[in-house]
């Protein structure tokens, strides 16, 4: 067996969510510096307490809501403790994934006793002041840090390539949709039965977060409210309403203290709340999703959920619990599938990032508390985690619990074998006339429901190229967005608008 000293385990967890309907509660909630700060005191009173002081190692995850200077820094000044090693890490819904991991690597190296790593937000709080005409940083009733001026927005995305930026498919949910119908034209499904499916699982998360006392939306919704367009359920892009997608307008933190199992055990903490933490795999795909190869699927994704169990010997049914990353329906949908998981299977032990709450790049960090939560009922039994990040385009799993008596020494990276697994991609041309014929699209909703225009990812001959469908045409919006038919391999004809994009007419 190896030493002790060596076997990373996370020994508190701590959650925060702020929310304005508490009572006594101002107008306006702490800053996300300050969440994160609570968070973590509540990890270590969950440790047992005495923590903090002894931590060598802190991960901050990329917060979002509010421009820092330096948010570590920030977070550290509310606890009044400056670790040795402070990080703050990039825009991703993975990282909390991967700085677990790091963290028992990092115990398991020896080259920390304690680490931690906490994420937050409060885009409710900044957008009620924002409203409100408040300045957070002014008021001397909150008051929150001052925003730093030279801050640049991590939501640019200028590494992308300049159609998708002229057509507006820059933000994850203008991206995921084209994933969902490739996905279900390769699955064999009309719309009306992959939204089914989004609906069926929806509703599954929603009743985990309705039971989660740090959720957000605690209220159980059917899958016939997710499904079916209405005022409080727009459509948002298609095929996904607004109960299919991440609601990041929440004030949330979490924090998860990580030591050895000789620390833990000095300190006197029952072996059943000690949970392990095992080996994990990651890999990314091209970061421009143009050039990938194909939509219906993400060999990333596979890859790093399937080595993750198989490092572990262990099978999916092996499995207590599962999280799989929920910010659109089509990730945990093919995540199951590469897992093998029976349909009736409900792959979340937090709510998803809907229900529960998407503060931003932190969803998982809650996710591992939830995690922790169900092992600690569980001795001796281990857990999948599975996050990702950007456009389906950072993956990263980790299994905690189990029997492991050793820590993991392969490599994080599984990047060989996701390679592997992709085939030839098409050239880009931003130049074409004629006919072409759809890979996947999707469909962009204005605020009242109202189609804004389609957006079509075409082939001809061998190149990939896009074009638009703007909403005057009735017809072909009709076509796309048929709930009987899948539009992929639909043919249409091509023509040069007057502000330089390519309109498509279906055939």
């Amino acid at each position: 067996m190896t030493d002790p000293a060596r076997i990373p385990v996370i020994v508190g967890i701590g959650e925060v969510a702020d929310r304005p309907d508490a009572p006594g509660r101002g107008p306006i909630g702490p800053e996300p510096a300050a969440l994160m700060a609570e968070a973590l005191r509540r990890a270590d009173h969950d440790a047992g307490g005495g923590w903090l002081a002894r931590l060598a190692s802190l991960d901050v995850v990329n917060a979002v809501s509010w421009p820092y200077a330096d948010l570590p820094a920030r977070v550290a000044d509310h606890l009044g403790h400056r670790p040795a090693r402070l990080a703050y890490g990039p825009v991703g819904g993975e990282t909390p994934v991967r700085f677990l991991h790091e963290a028992g690597r990092r115990i398991a190296s020896g080259e920390a006793a304690v680490a931690a790593l906490c994420s937050g937000e409060a885009e409710h709080s900044a957008g009620a002041a924002r409203r409100a005409g408040l300045d957070p940083a002014r008021d001397a009733s909150l008051p929150w840090t001052a925003p730093d001026p030279a801050w640049t927005n991590p939501r640019v995305r200028d590494y992308l390539h300049r159609q998708a930026l002229r057509h507006g498919l820059s933000q994850p949910v203008t991206v995921y949709p084209l994933y969902e119908t490739a996905l279900q034209a390769a699955w064999g499904q009309t719309p009306r039965q992959g939204r089914a499916e989004s609906a069926a699982l929806g509703a599954a998360f929603s009743r985990v977060a309705a039971d989660n006392p740090h959720g957000w939306l605690r209220r159980a919704v059917s899958a016939d409210e997710i499904a079916t367009p209405s005022p409080a359920n727009r459509p948002i892009a298609w095929p996904y309403t607004k109960l299919m997608v991440a609601n990041p307008v929440v004030n949330q933190a979490a924090a998860v203290i990580v030591t050895s199992v000789s620390l833990a055990r000095a300190a006197g903490l029952p072996a059943h709340r000690v949970i392990p933490i095992g080996p994990g795999a990651a890999a990314t795909e091209p970061r421009d999703w143009l050039s990938r190869d194909r939509f219906d699927h993400a060999p990333a994704q596979d890859a790093v959920v399937t080595a993750a169990l198989r490092r572990a010997g262990l099978a999916a049914s092996d499995l207590a619990a599962i999280e799989l990353y929920s910010c659109f329906p089509c990730v945990p949908k093919m995540a199951r599938r590469s897992l093998g998981l029976p349909e009736e299977a409900v792959p979340t032990v937090t709510g998803g990032l809907t229900f529960f709450g998407a503060p931003l790049n932190g969803y998982m960090t809650h996710a591992i508390c939830a995690m922790v939560r169900r092992l600690r009922e569980a001795p001796g039994r281990a857990g999948l985690l599975y996050g990702q990040g950007e456009f389906v385009t950072k993956h990263h799993a980790l299994v905690l619990g189990g029997q492991f008596d050793r820590p993991a020494d392969e490599p994080v990276s599984v990047q060989a074998e996701a390679d592997s697994r992709r085939g030839p991609v098409p050239p880009v041309v931003e130049d074409a006339a004629g006919r072409a014929v759809v890979e996947t699209h999707t469909v962009l909703f204005d605020r009242e429901g109202a189609p804004e225009r389609g957006v079509v990812v075409l082939r001809q001959g061998g190149a990939r190229l896009l074009a638009r469908v703007p909403a005057a045409d009735r017809a072909t919006l009709a076509a796309l967005t048929d709930l009987d038919r899948s539009p992929v391999g639909l043919d249409g004809t091509l023509r040069r608008a007057c502000d330089g994009l390519l309109d498509w007419e279906a055939a």
